[in-house]
This record gives structure tokens, C-alpha cells and sequence, in this order.
């Protein structure tokens, strides 16, 4: 039979290890807390990080094209096509500012009703159609002087071409160097004028995108616009914030352990 010594010591061995299980249990509940809080803050960075969006859409004013690699992976290309280069610097900054102003988190987590968005989109697309308007001779990317040349030869060689195939037809000798030479002299006093209506040329051809880059810069500020709409962003952030925490404070369940302390024995 045990004597009483030993039984308070066997009792005390057992409130020894109870409290390093106590303190154990505690510790990974501390530990999970953690890790769902890092969890909770690394997804609403990226709920609310919009910089992809704006990166994206960087190089698409940009000119750049998604291209797969050798690799297969898609990456962004610089446009080897001057057509494909739609703004200047000028025009990249001013609509690159414009863009950062509205795909931001403090819209995100706005409270928008469907007539507050209705009426500040009507508002942002007509100032931006009009101040791209207004300014379009600095937003566009203006053609130089050898874009003009070059097109002028162009359509010099081109004439050449139409020219020589009809002296083949009619059996007369082709000789393409005095061909050229006739058709620069055709246009000798007016080179500077073709020239200019060249340059109007392009620019008007850069001009037709314009109404494709405003609607596709639009459906971006809409689509963060209707994230806010009635508080959404912020519902469903709080949402996954009481999940979380739900989740992190759900208590670990114990056996019930009585009488352990030997004085607390009657």
C-alpha cells in the first residue's frame, strides 16, 4: 500500500505534466492564431493590391502584346511596329496618372449606390475624351519627318512598280531609275505638302483607336467602381475577417481533469 509521500508525489507528477500539455495546447493555439492572422493579412493584400491591373494595363498603352516564349510562357513584347505605338510619353503619363487616381483600395472599400456610379463614370468619360481631345496633338504619337519620308518612298516605289508592269505589257523598255526620277519630279514643288498630308495621314490613323483605348480604359475604372457598389469590397472582407478569427479562436477541447493538485484534495 502506498504511503502518503507517494501518493502526493505520483499526485504532483501528474499536475507537472497537465501543465506542460496546458502550455503545449496553448502554444499551438497561439502558434494557429498567428498563422491565420498572416493568412487573413496576405489575402487582403492581395484583394485590395490592384498594381497587376495598372501593370497591365501600362503596357497596353504602352503598345507591348502578350507573346508566348520558347518556353510557352506569355510575356510582354515591345511592339517592332511604330503603327502599334498609339501615345507619346506625353500621353502614356497623362493616362497612366489618370488610371492610378481611380484603381486604387480606397475606392475598393467605398460605398457606392448604383446612381453615384452612374453619374461619376458619365463625368470621368466625357472629362477624358475631352481633355484627350483637347490635347491630342500632345497625347498621340506624332510621326517625324523620315515616318513622312519613308512613306513618301513608299508610294514612290510603289508607282514605280504600276509603271514598269505597264511598259512590260506595252513591250516597252523598263528602265526604273528614270521611272523614279519622273515621279519624284511629278511631285517636286509640293514635296513638303505631300509630306504634311502624310503626317495627318498617320496621325488620323492612330486616331481610329481612340474610341477602343477610351472604352477599354472605361469598363477598367467601371468594374473597380462596381466592387464598391453598396460597401461589397468591404462586406466581403469582413466576411473573411470573422471567418478567420472564427476559426482561430475555436478552442481546443480538453479532457476534463479533476483533482489533480494534491491540495485540492479533500
Amino acid at each position: 500500500m502506498a504511503t502518503i509521500e507517494e501518493e502526493l508525489a505520483g499526485r504532483y507528477e501528474q499536475a507537472i505534466n497537465a501543465a506542460k500539455l496546458d502550455a503545449a495546447q496553448a502554444g499551438v493555439s497561439l502558434a494557429a492564431q498567428n498563422f491565420n492572422k498572416q493568412e487573413e493579412q496576405s489575402i487582403t493584400r492581395e484583394q485590395l493590391d490592384l498594381s497587376e491591373e495598372i501593370s497591365r494595363i501600362d503596357y497596353l498603352i504602352k503598345g507591348y502584346s502578350l507573346e508566348p516564349g520558347q518556353d510557352g510562357v506569355l510575356r510582354w513584347v515591345e511592339p517592332n511596329d511604330k503603327d502599334m505605338i498609339i501615345f507619346s510619353e506625353y500621353g502614356i503619363h497623362l493616362i497612366r496618372n489618370t488610371i492610378c487616381w481611380y484603381l486604387n483600395k480606397n475606392l475598393l472599400l467605398s460605398n457606392f449606390d448604383e446612381e453615384t456610379i452612374r453619374k461619376k463614370m458619365w463625368d470621368f468619360t466625357n472629362d477624358l475624351i475631352d481633355t484627350i481631345f483637347m490635347e491630342y496633338d500632345k497625347v498621340f504619337l506624332q510621326p517625324s519627318v523620315q515616318d513622312c519620308i519613308d512613306v513618301l518612298k513608299e508610294r514612290i516605289a510603289k508607282k514605280v512598280k504600276i509603271a514598269s508592269y505597264a511598259h512590260e505589257i506595252l513591250g516597252k523598255e523598263i528602265d526604273e531609275k528614270k521611272i523614279t526620277d519622273e515621279k519624284f519630279k511629278e511631285i517636286e514643288d509640293r514635296i513638303e505638302e505631300e509630306l504634311e498630308k502624310i503626317k495627318q495621314t498617320l496621325i488620323k490613323d492612330k486616331l481610329k483607336r481612340y474610341m477602343l483605348i477610351v472604352r477599354t480604359i472605361q469598363d477598367a475604372i467601371h468594374s473597380t467602381f462596381m466592387r464598391a457598389w453598396r460597401g461589397q469590397e468591404r462586406a466581403t472582407l469582413r466576411q473573411h475577417v470573422h471567418v478567420s478569427e472564427s476559426r482561430g479562436n475555436n478552442p481546443i477541447q480538453q479532457q476534463p481533469q479533476g483533482g489533480v493538485w494534491p491540495w485540492g484534495r479533500k
